[in-house]
């Protein structure tokens, strides 16, 4: 049971403004990420802006409590799941505003809550949008928690990462403190202040505003989907369409997890968000052709024991567009892969936020990724150290029913990301059941909790994190999963320390993140 907040405490926090919860279900549910849970929590303010924000966080920190930012809640890494009880969850979500978009100096400004899919949605029809425009849990991800945990996928390919596309910020500090970094029109200015903030998961403060760059919408898209046998050939091939530019989005799935892909979507689905996207071109016709095409190939385009590789161009005319599309039908050739059916990623570029059923396997088994991003140099090494680290645990993985498959994805200017996932069965969250569409909830099995199958999977992902340190990988969403500070070198680190004391010198700001 979550400990309940003294009555003076809750008038104290929402004296600003913010609404204050401290109701058990508010608590428990605010005390989970999707892996796992963190101690019971004193409260939860849902602020209502900059003002109410700080103001509670100053109540906060004036008892000396822990505070803690929480965005969409989208986080598998402990990035806001605290290790003591008491603790104050401030969740940005209900700070959602879009607060200004000028068009002439190409920059949004958005409160931290504002989700990816909203922020979309609102430069859309003014043909604009951001770089990197959200992760495909963009229905509940913040752009705040895009800063914080520095996501990847959309524009990814070509503008690198979530936190490349930022300008400025205003922090609430561990005392209440607003702080502004950098130029409202440019970054950096001086040394990059507002950088110091970015992919912190939380460690040093509470993003309150965000201000990003903004570029025009394409309009133009291409698509293209490949097969590989050959791991080695498929990561060479995508690091040799990474470096030539001319993919927005470069992905794909190891055959297990396209496996498990194949047993959850669904045809009827499929087609459906394709015809919609492109009525919304302005082509009916060629919308319902296009949803004739998915049902036709069905899903046996991808061969069982095939890697798939989806590749994603855009530009402003389709010239450019079937141009870069060309060119990564070349690399591909020259690497061995072969051409399918190009259904998935016009399917996922058709509803770039969909629900977020993916939580949960074709049969309700639970999920975890673990993921590393390493230079393209290092990707084939990585990838093999994965597999042969699954290989060795392969009987112990049937005897528990663990299961796992791998995502792949190229970053612009960085590498790829390898990303495998664990499945098993295991009784479910609240915060999986309060974000799962219900509908589909209602299809799966559930099961109950197996403390021998648990202990073997937090085994599991810490040795996958334990191979990706061994091949010197990067990270996002570090949160309280990542061997971050261990890959630090001694001067860098005492850097780091020194910053934490500096904006939180009684380390009251999400203790235990970072490594911190």
């Amino acid at each position: 049971m979550a400990t309940l907040a003294e009555p003076d405490l809750i008038q104290a926090l929402a004296a600003g403004g913010a609404r204050v919860s401290n109701d058990p279900a508010t608590l428990d549910l605010f005390a989970h990420d999707i892996f796992s849970r963190g101690a019971d929590l004193a409260a939860v303010v849902h602020p209502v802006d900059t003002a109410s924000l700080a103001a509670a966080v100053r109540a906060a920190s004036d008892r000396g409590l822990t505070v803690v930012p929480r965005g969409g809640g989208m986080s598998y890494t402990g990035g806001y799941t605290l290790g003591q009880k008491g603790g104050v969850l401030f969740d940005t979500a209900t700070m959602s505003r879009i607060l200004d978009i000028n068009e002439t100096d190409m920059t949004v400004t958005v409160e931290a809550g504002c989700t990816w899919a909203a922020l979309h949605e609102a430069l859309r029809p003014r043909g604009l949008r951001t770089p990197f425009w959200g992760t495909l849990s963009g229905i509940h991800a913040t752009v705040g928690g895009g800063m914080s945990q520095n996501g990847i996928f959309w524009g990814t390919g070509r503008y690198g990462t979530a936190a490349q596309s930022c300008v400025a910020m205003e922090v609430v500090l561990a005392d209440g403190t607003v702080l502004k970094t950098g130029s409202e029109h440019t970054r950096p200015y001086g040394p990059d202040l507002t950088g110091l903030f970015l992919a912190d998961t939380g460690a040093l403060g509470i993003k309150a505003t965000i201000t990003l760059r903004m570029v025009p919408e394409a309009r133009a898209h291409g698509y293209a989907s490949f097969t590989f046998t050959d791991p080695d050939a498929y990561l060479a091939a995508m690091a040799e369409i990474e470096r030539a530019g001319i993919a927005t989005e470069c992905f794909g799935f190891d055959p297990r997890l396209n496996a498990i892909r194949m047993q959850r979507d669904s045809l009827a689905t499929d087609a459906k968000q394709l015809v919609g996207m492109m009525k919304k071109q302005g082509s009916v016709l060629k919308a319902l052709k296009e949803g004739v095409k998915v049902v036709a190939a069905g899903r046996s385009f991808i061969d069982e024991a095939s890697f798939s590789m989806h590749v994603l161009a855009e530009a402003n005319i389709q010239q450019a567009a079937d141009a870069d599309i060309a060119s990564a039908r070349a690399i591909v050739a020259r690497h061995g892969g072969t051409e399918v059916e190009n259904t998935i990623p016009k399917i996922v570029r058709a509803n770039p936020f969909g629900p977020l059923n993916m939580m949960l396997g074709a049969q309700g088994e639970r999920w975890a990724p673990i993921h590393g991003l390493v230079p393209h140099s290092r990707a084939q090494a990585c990838y093999k150290a994965v597999v042969e680290l699954f290989d060795a645990n392969a009987d112990r993985m049937e005897r528990f029913g663990v299961t796992h498959g791998t995502l792949i994805a190229a970053v612009g200017g960085s590498g790829v990301v390898i990303e495998p996932c664990l499945y098993w069965f295991d009784a479910r969250n609240p915060l999986i059941d309060n974000t799962v569409e219900p509908a589909h909830l209602k299809k799966l099995e559930s099961y109950p909790h197996d403390p021998e199958i648990w202990a073997f999977v937090q085994e599991m992902k810490c040795a996958i994190v334990d191979v990706f340190f061994a091949h010197n990988a990067a990270h996002f969403q570090i949160g309280r999963t990542y061997r971050y500070r261990d890959s630090l070198a001694p001067a860098a680190d005492a850097l780091l320390v020194a910053l934490k004391a500096a904006v939180d010198p009684r380390g009251i700001m999400n203790p235990g993140s970072l490594g911190l």
